[in-house]
């Protein structure tokens, strides 16, 4: 039931923390931003109103743990459509730029690809 759970997105947080190199599948990349998701959505939304108080605390060490990891889940997942991971700079550009890097993230994969493991 939880198998998603460990093989995306633990996978992606112990084993590639800061791994800017290779690729990440597209399934592999759209459950990290899911589970993320959830988790963000969980500790701002839904603990603050079961407890009653809102720790920015945990909120800000959350968001900080999963800085890096994402921006590296998102590095590899470009190299898998041939870009580079500067590419994320798009989404600085108000608006366009976030609808952009969306349509670069949900491209297929490109073969070959110079971002491959030996190459």
């Amino acid at each position: 039931m939880f198998k998603f759970l460990k093989m995306y997105f633990w996978d992606a947080i112990s084993n590639h923390y800061i791994d800017f190199k290779g690729r990440a599948s597209l399934v592999q990349f759209w459950y990290f931003v899911l589970i993320n998701f959830v988790l963000c959505f969980v500790f701002c939304f839904i603990l603050p109103r079961i407890i009653g108080v809102f720790d920015f605390w945990v909120v800000n060490i959350l968001w900080w743990a999963l800085l890096v990891p994402s921006i590296a889940i998102t590095t590899r997942r470009l190299h898998d459509t041939n870009r580079s991971g500067w590419f994320q700079l798009v989404g600085l550009i108000p608006v366009v730029g976030w609808i952009v890097l969306i349509i670069l993230l949900v491209l297929g994969p490109v073969n070959p690809n110079k971002f491959d493991e030996g190459v």
